[in-house]
């Protein structure tokens, strides 16, 4: 009998240290888990971070470039912004520091200004009809144009538009229109009637920086189009434009104003444009080892070259 309980006792044992060296592995296994899957988050954490600082050195390349093409037109007896700069001219990627960095430059003188639809709390009609042809050209509703005036204009505290602030009210979440000058186009994506596909469709072509006239030297062919009635409806006119152009830079409005094709549009059209951009948007890119970080400026150029920060958002 005692034999037997002693046999049943090794049994016991046995088990307790199989069931022991079972439970050992386990917090050892999760700790090796634990252990590589930290060291793969701060790795990346890491690699994230190297890319970020690539996407600002791409920026620092852009403000460069910016600056070198300001001080060549110190030296011009008429300085203007073209496709041709250095700055508009395409950037390839580069290495750098192990990983890579690319950018691009756009002026934001080539769009239109939708805050320039309502001036001192009123709307402006001939800004508001451009905007309207815009995104008639675009295949967008200009219905929708209404949507930003109510958004932008200053609330005189009797309910604006009939009652547009209740509606965004009723939204979940709700929010409160800007009512007053977009300080980003990020504000578009709030406004009624809007989603991310027209978002991404009519953006390229507008601004929210203080450019008070269209750059003709930059502008697509969707922008100029909207510029005059005419131009909307004769593409013709739009393409002779860019025929010019393309010959040879305009220096002045009346370069414009004065081309064959545009009759009694061009004097009006010369009131629309200007030859020279305020406002470069950077758009710099930094990968490392996966990680990929882009950064979006706006900044302000002084005739000096120095640019000021006007917006900047990192994806």
């Amino acid at each position: 009998m005692v034999k037997r309980l002693r046999k049943s006792e090794r049994g016991v044992a046995l088990l307790a240290v199989l069931l022991g060296i079972a439970l050992m592995t386990l917090v050892v296994v999760d700790f090796a888990m634990t252990s590589g899957l930290g060291f793969v988050s701060a790795a990346n954490q890491a690699n994230e971070l190297r890319a970020s600082y690539l996407a600002r050195s791409a920026v620092n390349i852009g403000l460069a470039l910016l600056a070198a093409d300001a001080r060549a037109d110190l030296q011009s007896p008429t300085p203007i912004d073209t496709l041709g700069d250095v700055w508009a001219v395409p950037f390839p990627p580069m290495s750098l520091g192990g990983g890579t960095v690319s950018l691009s430059i756009v002026d934001e003188g080539r769009k239109i200004n939708l805050n320039s639809m309502v001036q001192n709390g009123a709307p402006n009609l001939p800004a508001i009809q451009k905007v309207q042809r815009l995104f008639t050209v675009l295949d967008v509703s200009p219905d929708l144009v209404q949507g930003i005036i109510d958004w932008i204009t200053p609330n005189d505290g009797t309910g604006l538009g009939g009652g547009i602030g209740d509606y965004y009210s009723g939204l979940k979440p709700p929010y409160q229109p800007r009512y007053g000058a977009m300080p980003t186009m990020g504000d578009l994506q709030m406004v009624k009637g809007f989603n991310e596909a027209i978002v991404n469709r009519v953006s390229p072509f507008l601004t929210v920086m203080a450019e008070t006239a269209v750059n003709a030297n930059t502008a697509p062919p969707q922008v100029l189009a909207a510029l005059e009635p005419e131009l909307t409806e004769d593409q013709k006119i739009v393409l002779s434009i860019l025929d010019a152009r393309s010959i040879r830079p305009f220096t002045q409005p009346t370069d414009i104003g004065n081309l064959p094709d545009l009759g009694a549009i061009g004097q009006r059209l010369m009131q629309d444009v200007d030859m020279k951009s305020q406002f470069f948007t950077i758009t710099g890119t930094g990968t490392y080892a996966g990680a990929r970080k882009i950064i979006t400026a706006t900044f302000h150029r002084e005739s000096t070259g120095i640019g000021t920060l006007a917006a900047w958002r990192e994806d």
